[in-house]
């Protein structure tokens, strides 16, 4: 059984890293980002059009390894219609989920589809093109102007 899920979480990863979804720019987007992961190369812009307090839409656009592109992917799907403070607290339990080893699926119910990231913690270098979507979500919340990197 765990074999069967482990199979369909990497199908998704791979599905969502050769067909990414909303990976467009945006031109109406009020807050912009750019991160890049210097271990890998990935380099996304993020966009987002904030509707006072929430995300009314999420595009990005860029280049990297699956595991990059597919987060970057679900998190535009995730994110759009949520307000800051759900999105906030999904990057903590994402990343919380990722970099702590005693978190399970089952403390972050709250997840989504993101639960099909929980075996990269088994490798820590490909830690950084998992969340390197969800460093540059905080700096385009912050406005934040510099290029946001994964080893900051």
């Amino acid at each position: 059984m765990m074999s069967d899920l482990r199979e369909l979480y990497q199908e998704m990863i791979l599905d969502h890293g050769r067909n990414p979804r909303h990976h467009c720019a945006m031109p109406e987007a009020n807050r912009i980002a750019n991160g890049f992961n210097q271990f890998c190369g990935d380099r996304l812009t993020l966009y987002l059009k904030l509707e006072q307090d929430k995300i009314s839409l999420v595009s990005f656009q860029g280049s990297g390894c699956a595991i990059s592109m597919a987060s970057a992917s679900l998190m535009s799907e995730i994110l759009s219609g949520k307000m800051i403070n759900e999105a906030e607290n999904l990057f903590n339990n994402f990343h919380q989920l990722l970099t702590h080893d005693t978190t399970t699926l089952q403390q972050l119910p709250d997840l989504e589809k993101l639960a099909v990231f929980a075996g990269v913690k088994a490798y820590p270098a490909r830690v950084k093109c998992a969340t390197l979507a969800w460093h540059t979500l905080q700096a385009a919340l912050k406005q934040t102007t510099e290029w946001v990197s994964t080893e900051d």
